[in-house]
């Protein structure tokens, strides 16, 4: 971080709001309680502390006069992490998320997410349009997200420590590893779970609010990312200069275009 830019935000304690099915989401406040509210929602392998707090964002959208509503997305953070693939599901990381805003009592809200947080906020917005107002989807996903992981490969890793051989697999693992309290388990099984059912975006069903898109310009998902964009009637897009997809949230660019974005 830039020594200039004053202090990170301190992180409180979470909050826990139960799920549908009896599972506890992590969730986390920051700012002025009138203030309109941001919902943030990280990506695969992180959590709220490591995309939003560590980064700057909460800082700086508390400063635009926003309250932050921050959450632990099932199987990261201080939220329960079950090993069931089927407790993973596209429609159940959205009914968390709406099952947080009724806990809340907020009825629309505004929306950052970036990777993983990006692809469950594409379809919250598509399915639950009612409760979001705008949104930042940062390097979200194109297709069936975490498609090209290896699971046998990622379990065998995670029950006996048996070394990974496919370099795409053992760069999530490392991703995994990387935040501390990860249960790689648990991981393993949300990327399991993600490709039950129907987990993909549809351009051809996109979310009709004001959607700012942004991905790092080394991220192999750079053009797909853009094709969203395009196929978002009010989709606008921001390239981040430099940056690849897992240090994207970090990016000076991104942070200040999400939070004028946001104030819309």
């Amino acid at each position: 971080m830039d020594a200039a830019l004053p202090a990170l935000t301190e992180m409180p304690s979470p909050q826990y709001v139960m799920s549908a099915e009896g599972r506890r989401i992590a969730t986390y406040l920051w700012g002025d309680e009138d203030a309109p509210v941001v919902l943030c929602v990280h990506g695969f392998a992180s959590s709220c502390r490591d995309n939003w707090v560590n980064t700057g964002w909460v800082r700086d959208l508390t400063r635009a006069g926003f309250r932050v509503l921050g959450v632990d997305q099932l199987g990261h953070g201080a939220s329960d992490k079950p090993r069931d693939a089927a407790a993973y599901g596209m429609d159940a990381l959205v009914g968390d998320l709406i099952t947080v805003l009724d806990t809340y009592l907020l009825d629309t809200v505004r929306y950052a997410g970036y990777s993983l947080g990006a692809r469950v906020g594409w379809q919250l917005a598509v399915q639950a349009p009612e409760h979001v107002d705008r949104a930042v989807l940062g390097g979200i996903p194109d297709g069936r997200p975490l498609a090209r992981l290896q699971i046998e490969q990622a379990r065998a890793y995670a029950a006996h420590g048996t070394p990974v051989e496919d370099k795409v697999t053992l760069n999530y693992v490392t991703l995994a590893e990387r935040v501390p309290g990860n249960d790689l388990g648990a991981l393993v099984a949300l990327a399991e779970g993600m490709r039950l059912g129907d987990a993909d975006p549809d351009p051809a069903h996109p979310p009709m609010q004001p959607i700012l898109f942004a991905t790092g310009s080394e991220d192999a998902i750079l053009e797909r990312s853009k094709l969203l964009a395009d196929a978002t009637p009010n989709g606008t897009f921001v390239e981040l200069p430099g940056r690849h997809h897992f240090n994207a949230p970090g990016s000076r660019v991104f942070r200040q275009a999400g939070v004028e974005f946001l104030a819309g």
